[in-house]
């Protein structure tokens, strides 16, 4: 069925560690190859499309899955507002997505190949061939995972180095693991995969960790996890047959330049995010260290009708709620815009510098 094919492919994108690139899952799907929407959200806020949808709007969501960090996040969600219980994550995406829905939210599942926005309508070109044109485009593209940027890294990816502990935690269970990084999402990752490994050794870079007070209680007081402190992986050592094996790690010290080796079956990065805005290099939006640059107190970007909402934008507090918030303040920007355009108004687009 659709629904399983596309829960396969996402727990394989999220494998590989972030971009997530669905459009074979839908990709025999007969689709007209020219559709129009205003405003098309490329990405996953579901607040921006509930707040369009409720204004008389008609919102589209053309992204390959729905989620974001929300979906990867198998492990309780504790911190988004209205419920007193811990929440899993991917029900918390579900109800939101029904919420979208109920008051007329298109969602397409699509991957978007490129973007023109030189010219107007707006045009996003999707790999299974269908184009859709707005007036308005609401870019909610998210993060990605980052990596060590290590050979050892990109030869063992899929087959023992992941990025994702809630995808392939399971694998590992009653083997022995590692996690590098030192912010809430490293210890989030540990804290989840003792549900599976008989051991987690932490790596962190620097001598404290960078996560929330109640975790790093939680970490430290677990007794499946050690910490190594001040430490960075050198290399990921494994078997070179097929299928490839992780069988351990070499670190350096970085305070001493002492060598050691760590014996593990698995590892998983979780240094942080980097903003998925690389499909809109040449597009002549503004960027800052790949954030997409919007005007303050605003969503709006620096071509007028593109706004940007979410971790694309935010490097500072990259949160669900933060994130869910900036959709609704794009959704009431993109009504005033199309509102003015009705009336054959020029839309206000003041940018601060």
């Amino acid at each position: 069925s659709d629904k399983r094919a596309l829960l396969k492919g996402a727990f394989r994108g999220l494998r590989e560690g972030g971009e997530l690139y669905f459009s074979d899952v839908y990709a025999s799907r007969r689709m007209p190859e020219h559709l129009v929407a205003d405003p098309v959200l490329y990405g996953e806020s579901l607040s921006a499309a509930l707040y369009a949808a409720r204004a008389g709007l008609k919102p589209v969501i053309v992204a390959p899955v729905l989620g974001g960090q929300l979906l990867a996040k198998g492990v309780d969600v504790e911190n988004y507002p209205g419920f007193a219980e811990a929440i899993q994550g991917p029900w918390l995406m579900d109800q939101m997505k029904a919420q979208a829905e109920n008051v007329g939210t298109e969602m397409v599942f699509d991957h978007v190949a490129s973007v023109d926005l030189e010219n107007r309508p707006f045009t996003l070109s999707c790999e299974s061939g269908t184009q859709w044109t707005c007036d308005t485009l609401v870019i909610c593209t998210g993060a990605q995972a980052k990596w060590l940027g290590l050979d050892s890294e990109d030869e063992f990816r899929g087959f023992g180095v992941s990025a994702c502990a809630t995808c392939d935690g399971f694998f590992f269970r009653d083997r022995e693991v590692a996690v590098v990084g030192g912010g809430n999402t490293a210890v989030e990752e540990a804290l989840y995969l003792t549900n599976h490994a008989s051991k987690v050794t932490l790596i962190h870079r620097r001598d404290s960790l960078r996560c929330e007070k109640i975790l790093e209680d939680r970490l430290l007081q677990n007794p499946k996890i050690e910490t190594i402190w001040d430490s960075e992986v050198q290399t990921i050592n494994g078997t070179s047959g097929f299928p490839k094996e992780v069988t351990g790690l070499t670190l350096r010290n970085r305070k001493t330049d002492a060598v050691s080796e760590l014996k593990i079956d698995g590892l998983f990065v979780a240094i942080g995010h980097a903003p998925a805005t690389g499909i809109f290099n040449g597009t002549g939006l503004e960027m800052d260290g790949g954030y997409l640059v919007t005007a303050p107190d605003s969503t709006k970007t620096n071509i007028p009708g593109v706004f940007a909402a979410g971790d694309v934008t935010d490097h500072s507090y990259r949160q669900a709620v933060t994130a869910a918030g900036m959709g609704c303040m794009a959704a009431l920007e993109v009504e005033k815009y199309l509102a003015a355009l009705d009336v054959g108004e020029t839309p206000d687009w003041k940018i601060a510098a």
